[in-house]
């Protein structure tokens, strides 16, 4: 006898298709990232390590801060596409492309004076600082591409073709690791070797994405929705969407890039733990991610088909399924800590003490994972209200407090509280806030529907 799943579960076979490919893209960007600190760990000389570590800060701010292009884009995309209007879901592309474009133009414009800022408000050695300028200056050039290409895998998910985000991923994040072992290994070209590897293989990864646009959209649609592009109260819309979705990722890596900055001050061993224990809690949450823009997607397709009664089914799905995705991370890195950090360097100062510090992986990837999903649910809605809201009373509340005990104490432990400290706050406040998005009356789903 087949089993038969229950009509409000009836969308899982479509779930896992989906997060089981958005999972894989995902996996290649922090798994490319773990090749740079492979390649610059095994070096004689510590600070290249150090160094990208600490430049990496910043492009925390200029990259992950502005993943929001993704996000928003897929949630404008994914509502569009369920309401099977094809002309809004290519101008969600078009308007969230043209304002990537102009924001990564105007990041290669003030390049300089955002690495003469951030590495003044950095706190590193001179020789570390230097490494790590070298890094900012190679992969800085990829600025536009990045953006650009998180509108386009928001936009692809949101239409449910990640089979081209995923192709996009493996080009760019392979010729990153082929260009790595170029300019590091037999180049010599280290720190700024690693930055331009990047840099590089972003635009190779555009190149198939725009590629990828050109053979699936039709262009009697492209065509009229050209003319719509410059509605200037349609991207109000959307910009008021995106800027708040802008700040909850700004607090995200505001929350990681002070744990950095607290661990440089706490010395260049510090540093370098704390940074490649970040590399494996990065592996979990970009994989975890994955399960969270399929959410994100289908939140989107279901509030605009008025499926409520799929919400809650599908949230403690991607719950349950991110849950298992981070507890395998932790057992590997907890139960076999020589053999996953012995990859990544081979300095005896780091390794020896690192095992101190594993075990904080298990609270921050689990309640990670439950809270990721709970944003991609509220950002599925468009509630980016509440989210924006949310992030907000979690850092001042949940993080800055202990932040600053941990910096008073130079206490180690208590800096990877905070990041517990963090989302376990911003978990609470969104799971509290989940009853009130199922009680919308269906006039209200039709005048939300009817936004951009």
């Amino acid at each position: 006898m087949a089993f038969v799943l229950p009509n409000s579960y009836n969308f899982l076979p479509r779930f896992y298709r989906l997060a089981s490919v958005s999972m894989l893209s995902n996996m290649m960007i922090p798994l490319a990232g773990l090749v740079d600190i492979a390649f610059l760990g095994h070096l004689a000389d510590i600070r290249h390590l150090a160094g990208v570590i600490l430049g990496t800060i910043l492009f925390d701010y200029l990259y992950r801060v502005l993943k929001f292009m993704r996000s928003s884009t897929n949630a404008l995309t994914a509502q569009a596409a369920g309401l099977d209007q094809p002309q809004e879901v290519l101008l969600a592309g078009l308007r969230s492309g043209l304002i990537a474009l102009m924001l990564g133009l105007f990041i290669l414009l003030l390049q300089y004076p955002i690495q003469k800022f951030g590495f003044f408000v950095l706190s590193g050695s001179p020789d570390i600082e230097a490494s790590g300028v070298d890094y900012f200056n190679g992969r800085i050039w990829g600025a536009p591409a990045v953006l650009i290409n998180f509108v386009l895998f928001g936009w692809f998910l949101g239409r449910e073709m990640n089979g081209v985000v995923l192709l996009m991923s493996i080009v760019a994040n392979g010729a990153n690791v082929l260009l790595d072992y170029l300019m590091i290994v037999k180049w010599g070209w280290e720190s700024m070797g690693a930055g331009l590897a990047t840099a590089l293989s972003q635009y190779l990864g555009l190149f198939v994405g725009l590629l990828g646009v050109v053979l699936t959209i039709q262009w009697q649609v492209f065509l009229a929705a050209i003319k719509e592009l410059f509605d200037w109260v349609a991207i109000k819309k959307t910009v008021v969407l995106k800027s708040n979705i802008l700040i909850r990722f700004l607090v995200l890596i505001s929350v990681y890039s002070i744990f950095t900055n607290l661990s440089a001050g706490m010395g260049k061993t510090v540093l370098a733990e704390n940074g490649l224990l970040l590399q494996i809690a990065l592996l979990s949450q970009f994989t975890v991610q994955g399960v969270g823009v399929t959410t994100q997607t289908l939140t989107g397709n279901f509030k605009s088909k008025g499926n409520q009664a799929q919400m809650i089914p599908l949230l403690i799905a991607s719950i349950l399924s991110a849950l298992a995705i981070a507890l395998i991370f932790v057992f590997i890195s907890v139960v076999f800590p020589e053999q996953v950090f012995g990859l990544l360097t081979n300095h005896p100062e780091i390794n020896n003490n690192i095992t101190d510090y594993t075990i904080w992986l298990l609270p921050v990837l689990v309640i990670t994972a439950i809270t990721f999903m709970l944003e991609g649910y509220f950002i599925g809605l468009k509630e980016a209200v509440i989210l924006r809201n949310a992030v907000l009373l979690a850092f001042f509340i949940g993080f800055t407090p202990l932040a600053l005990a941990a910096w008073y104490f130079q206490n180690n432990h208590l800096l990877w509280g905070t990041l517990v400290s963090y989302m376990a706050t911003l978990m609470v406040v969104l799971a509290v806030q989940v009853p009130q998005t199922l009680n919308h009356s269906s006039e209200k789903i039709k005048e939300l529907n009817s936004g951009v």
